[in-house]
């Protein structure tokens, strides 16, 4: 094995590479984000844009693969995941013939080595190796999970390993996969294999579910949210679903950032899982989300963003690729966030829903049993391109607004935060940042700059002081004012031109929320008695 002069190669090192069974011809590791963008532009993995960012495309997929994620099925996990149509079952033999392949696939070939962490909590935190084949995807683990000191670097023992060869695929019949791409977690041998798909986002999405599954044994609850901090040290979460405004409504000018995305709350507090941000940046414009818009330069990620030809000015408009359209960048590219990204217990919990049938109100207060209800039932739609073959909203309900990353059953998760907001007295919002005036394709999006002013208005406790109403069908408490935000807005019937149309898709929704918690079994009745009351 060649080692490359500028990595950090000890013999320690080269033994864990020798004992995980891979013999490359080159390893490069933990390389500067410069030397990563020189290789991915050399190897014509990507182009640097005006911004200085780089530019690259993932091919066929755009987004998640769902149906291709798989977590083996042995001892460990039989009896404590929540198997069914979110996580599927594998077999821990053809995990291991699959694994055998890809060690050879690699054999003689270079490879780009990322050590570090998830997790900013030093008690929390977990090693972790990513292995890739491309170093445009070693840049996108370099800037979102959690970087080493090097010292750090130097003691490095992964925990958790996780390889990523894009160029390598499965063959469906003879390894058990349901197509040529696959993600593959093995919780016993603490493993995660991705191949197949050049999307970036099935890394930190996978290490998240790792996350998930272990800390609840440790009394730890995670979090898919961002999370900010005021001048105060006031702790804001923002949970939801992708494209429902955790990226862009956590990255406040006059509050902190702590993160975007994944976060973990223990005894000490909330911390952030990642060491940067993923942020979706389809019609991006400087005026709404300046801080996103000015993290977009050198050492950044574009995927799929299409870049003029002639200014190599990204074109944040264009959809031709895709919908899903992002940038991936260190959280130090965000003024003023916090490092280590780490908070206190958070005084407010916001929930964001894009409600893509317009019914829902704007903003409403929850009570804790509410706030379970809700966490459970995670309804929001999911939004274009975010998965394969989404090409527009659809309603749907995802656990712990999370389904997709959370391997044990939904109720674990719900359990944590009704502890959580007794013990800390955290006050609880559902925002719909979704569409007012009539559904998906006849109403209109709410704008960001009033549900910022709402988002405002509750981190401010400017809710706290106004009047409210009771939505008996929805059984929530709407205000009846919010700050920089019109009145007649936050009665989402108002906005409606045909009244008699948004009582039937208001019925249709509160009946689709009874019929999906009817699946949990064993929930306590003061639970399932703070959702939608149908006539």
């Amino acid at each position: 094995m060649t080692e490359n002069p500028k990595s950090t190669i000890t013999s320690k090192f080269t033994t864990q590479l020798e004992d995980f069974g891979i013999t490359p011809s080159t390893v490069h590791r933990n390389l500067p984000v410069a030397k990563l963008v020189e290789i991915a532009v050399q190897k014509n993995e990507g182009i640097l844009t005006a911004t200085g960012s780089l530019s690259v495309k993932t091919g066929k997929y755009t987004g998640r693969s769902p149906d291709d994620r798989y977590i083996v099925f042995d001892d460990e996990t039989h009896e404590n995941v929540d198997w069914g149509k979110v996580n599927h079952q594998f077999p821990p033999g053809k995990f291991d013939k699959i694994f055998e392949k890809m060690k050879n696939f690699v054999d003689g070939k270079d490879l780009f080595i990322f050590d570090g962490f998830v997790g900013a909590d030093l008690e929390n935190r977990l090693a972790i190796r990513v292995i890739n084949d491309h170093a445009w995807q070693n840049l996108f683990a370099r800037q979102l999970f959690v970087r080493p000191s090097a010292a750090e670097l130097e003691s490095h023992e992964p925990e958790f390993t996780l390889m990523c060869i894009n160029d390598f695929e499965t063959i469906p019949e003879v390894d058990g996969t349901s197509s040529n791409v696959f993600i593959l977690i093995n919780l016993s041998k603490k493993l995660v294999l991705i191949g197949g798909t050049s999307y970036a986002g099935e890394m930190k999405k996978s290490m998240f579910s790792v996350m998930n599954y272990i800390l609840p044994s440790r009394g730890v609850f995670p979090m898919h949210c961002s999370a900010n901090i005021g001048k105060d040290g006031d702790t804001a979460l923002f949970f939801g679903l992708s494209g429902t405004g955790k990226t862009s409504l956590s990255a406040d000018s006059i509050r902190m950032l702590i993160g975007d995305d994944e976060h973990g709350w223990s005894d000490k507090g909330a911390f952030n899982f990642e060491g940067g941000c993923y942020a979706k940046c389809i019609n991006l414009n400087q005026e709404s989300e300046p801080q996103i818009w000015n993290a977009i330069k050198s050492g950044a990620v574009l995927e799929n963003v299409v870049i003029d030809k002639q200014t190599l000015k990204p074109d944040f408009n264009d959809s031709s690729l895709t919908e899903n359209t992002r940038a991936a960048y260190p959280l130090d590219y965000i003024p003023g966030s916090i490092i280590p990204s780490i908070g206190g217990h958070p005084k407010v919990v916001i929930f964001l829903t894009a409600d893509a049938l317009g019914v829902l109100p704007p903003v409403s207060k929850l009570t804790k049993e509410g706030a379970m209800f809700h966490f459970m039932s995670g309804y929001t739609s999911k939004l274009a391109g975010t998965e394969r073959g989404i090409k527009e909203p659809k309603a749907v309900f995802s656990e712990c607004f999370a389904a997709p990353f959370m391997p044990r059953p939904a109720s674990v998760y719900a359990k944590m935060l009704g502890e959580k907001i007794k013990k800390h007295n955290t006050i609880v919002y559902l925002i719909n940042t979704g569409w007012s005036g009539g559904a998906y394709g006849s109403g209109n999006r709410i704008k960001i700059q009033y549900s910022r002013a709402m988002v405002t208005a509750a981190l401010t406790g400017a809710l706290d002081i106004v009047k409210y109403r009771h939505d008996d069908l929805f059984n929530l408490d709407i205000p009846t004012e919010c700050p920089n935000v019109p009145s007649e807005i936050l009665d989402p019937k108002n906005t409606w031109i045909d009244k008699d149309s948004y009582d039937l898709s208001a019925k249709k929704l509160a009946q689709m929320f009874v019929e999906n918690f009817n699946k949990f079994k064993n929930v306590p009745q003061e639970i399932r008695n703070a959702g939608p009351k149908l006539p």
